[in-house]
């Protein structure tokens, strides 16, 4: 063979090399495409469920769901997103010693320990395991949610099996698993575990599954949060709403306007520290043209106390109707009263009968502030302190033996007033009382003006004394004058 024809063989199989070359190169190189195309195609799939997930979260907040629709919203879309087996969402109970679970979805592997029996009782029925994890709750600190809850950050766990000082039991009927798991935290504070799991057999999470939990995980506590806030919110304004309504009638239980008695000029106000009040003041019309004058004050405040007033309310004029002295009507409705109110709770009374013949006004005391009188014609105040029980301390016996009637005989100009403890244990910047000694200062002062200037006074005085301090307890102030 000639030189010239072995170079040309050569070529040829040089060319032949570079020709497979070329062909295995631009093989690999589809092949690279393909799979790429695999990964964009994936990655698009994982973003329009990303998408899709914020989506429903967004809508789920709006309809203002409850802590278990919300969760199941968030644990079924982040196991959709990632392709989880399953997914568990647990809350602290309001002690914060447990967390409990608030949704965790039917195939969730395990993430809580097992016991013995759970295990046996799976045997002879699938949904044994599955009611466990949704009733079972979760000392703060153990296994593998109770340190979560604590934990830093979000933990990737790419083979439950070698993590068992978390609390899990290994064997068999626990299948290994791969778990990513999350605290969620709104505003500082914790406010619960999420935790999605798959089974090994189906593979493992990928460090972009991991980074997108991670960001689920922040959406989802500040979903939570702000869903809780919004509900807390249209809640509030619920009950403030029905408070509005409670206090609208309990004005309607307080008298519309001043009484008209011959010989006298009757004048009685209101102030509540909260929406509702404790203290109410009444007018009672008698027989024979007397006039029944309550000032009351129920312990606590709020609700429960305005509750009261108004049952005390009704029972006092019913009894009233049927007796003329002060103290029996109190010690009978004391008698009704006793059985039905709370112990810790009790109610302060000064109960008077006007009679506009004689000019004189009987009253009783039952453990409430006493009543301060000024005599016109020696310009002076006195302190009446018949003796009294408070309404609702004592069965009847001793109320009865200790509550007393007390004679005001009245002439022209004089003034008797009725006030509660929020007048004279008004509080200024100073942790200063108002005091019985301002207080008879004022209506002194003023007493000689008439009923309605009294009682405007009075407010008055204690509103300078206070400034801009809040007003810690119920006024009520009823001035009673003789023409």
């Amino acid at each position: 063979m000639g030189i010239i024809q072995y170079l040309c063989l050569a070529l040829v199989g040089v060319s032949s090399l570079l020709a497979g070359a070329l062909v295995l190169a631009l093989i690999n190189q589809r092949k690279r495409a393909k799979r790429l195309k695999q990964v964009l195609k994936a990655l698009s799939g994982e973003e329009e469920r990303m998408f899709h997930f914020l989506h429903n979260l967004g809508i789920a907040i709006g309809e203002e769901p409850t802590d278990g629709a919300l969760s199941r919203t968030i644990v079924e879309g982040i196991v959709d997103v990632v392709g989880a087996t399953g997914g568990a969402i647990y809350y602290p109970t309001g002690d914060a010693n447990f967390l409990v679970p608030a949704y965790a979805s039917e195939e969730c592997p395990p993430l809580i320990r097992l016991s013995e029996k759970i295990l046996a009782d799976a045997k002879e029925d699938g949904r044994v395991v599955a009611s466990h994890l949704n009733l079972d709750r979760i000392k703060m600190g153990d296994g593998l949610l109770g340190r979560a809850f604590g934990a830093a950050e979000a933990m990737h766990i790419e083979d439950l099996s070698a993590h068992g000082v978390l609390g899990m039991y290994v064997r068999q009927e626990v299948p290994n698993v791969a778990v990513m798991i999350s605290p969620l935290r709104y505003a500082g504070q914790e406010i619960g575990v999420l935790a999605i799991a798959k089974l090994k057999s189906e593979g493992d999470f990928t460090v972009n599954d991991f980074a997108v939990f991670r960001s689920i995980s922040e959406q989802s506590a500040f979903a939570i949060g702000n869903a809780r806030i919004h509900r807390d919110a249209n809640a509030k304004k619920a009950i403030e709403g029905e408070l509005h309504n409670a206090r609208e009638v309990q004005r309607v239980l307080l008298p519309q306007d001043d009484p008209k008695v011959k010989g006298f000029r009757i004048h009685g106000v209101n102030v509540a520290a909260r929406i509702i009040s404790g203290d109410y003041y009444d007018y009672i019309e008698l027989i024979d043209g007397k006039l029944g004058v309550v000032v009351a004050d129920v312990s606590g405040k709020g609700v429960a106390a305005g509750l009261l007033m108004a049952m005390c309310r009704s029972l006092l004029r019913a009894v009233a109707l049927s007796h003329e002295s002060p103290s029996k009507v109190l010690a009978t409705v004391n008698r009704y009263l006793f059985p039905d109110i709370r112990e810790d709770m009790f109610i302060s009374m000064n109960y008077g009968v006007l009679d506009p013949e004689t000019g004189r006004m009987v009253f009783a005391r039952a453990g409430h502030d006493p009543a301060l009188v000024y005599r016109k014609a020696m310009g002076t105040v006195e302190v009446l302190r018949p003796r009294g029980l408070a309404l609702g301390i004592d069965q009847g016996d001793v109320f009865e033996r200790v509550t007393e009637d007390c004679v005001v005989e009245m002439e022209s100009g004089d003034c008797v007033l009725f006030f509660t403890d929020g007048v004279k244990e008004a509080m200024n910047a100073d942790d200063e009382e108002f005091g019985m000694e301002r207080l008879a200062d004022a209506f002194s002062a003023s007493a000689i003006l008439g009923a309605e200037v009294v009682v405007k006074r009075v407010q008055e005085a204690v509103e300078k004394f206070t400034g801009e301090g809040a007003q810690m307890d119920d006024v009520t102030i009823v001035a009673i004058e003789k023409r």
